[in-house]
């Protein structure tokens, strides 16, 4: 079975490679024609927006991975079909989950590495990307130091008008203080010109400000020319990531910007989501070939464009429930790890359920 097997794997990442070259290239080509008009207004040169394009492939790379996986499984198992290859391979005993066990295998390892791919390289890529949606087609803001809100605790929320990464420097700063009994009651609030990161220490030094107390409805003013503040959570590093969006950051980030949303007593169910679905996407291949390669298995007739079709209908149909999925789970009605993995559990039940019909 070694040849056999050899045969199909090459066969198999052959037209997975066709596969994603095609799609990506056609991604391109509409994002192209739909923001033609933007790059021509904003007198975008052609490096650019070549540079642009190639940071963009890895996000499209990675979206049509589980289709160019589905399109290659289907395709491979069909002229196998069409050329009576199929046939040969059955009447020499070999079973139908024998025949699956090379594309699962390659599968399995394509999913493995498509999880470092959607966790660390394709963040990197976006964050490029966006940069350049920044600076050359207005997109979004223009510096992510400035005008940072946050909430560092559950009673406690900054505000930094601009933030000097060169220096670890935070200027017209606010930190306000609430009431943990009642969150609606501020307690006390410092307003400082600047506040300074100490390396050395781990702590923050505020220059030139005031302290205000509100007690009992006595409001009691400290001036001061600087003092330590000892008690907040966040180092430099975590401004910049606090304005970084979810498609900017890697799983770790993702992992850290998640534990302090939960310290600061926010809801952090959109992007527990996005954190769970890094694992669950790239591990649609695997649930694709399950469900759909007996499909195409048994087939004697059918060109590319049924291949295509059932590529394409088997898509949209696992994208709808993905999206109807999601909404549940941002709406709280679903667990967020059940959210992510749950479109991939129903076309695995499903898969599963119609393999052992499938004539052997």
């Amino acid at each position: 079975m070694r040849i056999i097997d050899k045969y199909l794997v090459k066969q198999f990442l052959q037209t997975i490679f066709f596969g994603l070259l095609a799609f990506t290239l056609i991604f391109i080509v509409i994002d192209l024609v739909e923001n033609i008009d933007d790059f021509v207004d904003q007198n975008v040169s052609s490096d650019i927006i070549l540079h642009y394009y190639m940071v963009f492939s890895p996000e499209i790379i990675k979206l049509m991975t589980p289709v160019a996986v589905l399109f290659a499984a289907l395709f491979t198992a069909g002229k196998l079909s069409n050329l009576s290859e199929l046939t040969a391979i059955k009447a020499s005993g070999v079973s139908l989950y024998r025949f699956m066990a090379p594309f699962l295998i390659t599968t399995i390892i394509i999913s493995l590495f498509s999880i470092y791919f959607a966790g660390y390289v394709v963040p990197d890529a976006n964050e490029t990307k966006i940069n350049i949606e920044r600076k050359y087609l207005n997109k979004g803001y223009t510096f992510a130091g400035s005008n940072i809100f946050f909430q560092d605790s559950k009673t406690r929320i900054v505000n930094i008008s601009f933030f000097d990464i060169y220096a670890n420097q935070a200027n017209q700063v606010s930190l306000q203080e609430f009431n943990p009994q009642n969150l609606t009651q501020m307690i006390s609030r410092i307003d400082a010109v600047r506040m300074i990161y100490d390396s050395s220490s781990g702590n923050w030094i505020a220059k030139n400000g005031v302290k205000r107390t509100f007690l009992n409805d006595n409001q009691k003013a400290e001036y001061f020319e600087s003092i330590t503040i000892d008690y907040l959570n966040f180092k430099p590093a975590d401004l910049l990531s606090k304005q970084q969006k979810p498609e900017e950051m890697n799983l770790d980030d993702l992992k850290a910007f998640i534990k302090n949303l939960e310290r600061a007593g926010n809801d952090p169910t959109s992007t527990l989501i996005e954190y769970y679905s890094r694992f669950s996407f790239p591990m649609a291949s695997i649930v694709c070939v399950i469900f759909g390669l007996p499909l195409s298995a048994n087939r004697r007739k059918g060109g590319v464009a049924v291949q295509v079709g059932i590529s394409i209908l088997v898509t949209f149909i696992y994208l709808v429930f993905m999206k109807i999925s999601q909404a549940f789970g941002k709406n709280g009605a679903l667990d967020p790890l059940l959210t992510a993995w749950f479109a991939n559990l129903v076309f695995l039940i499903l898969g599963l359920i119609n393999l052992p019909r499938v004539r052997q």
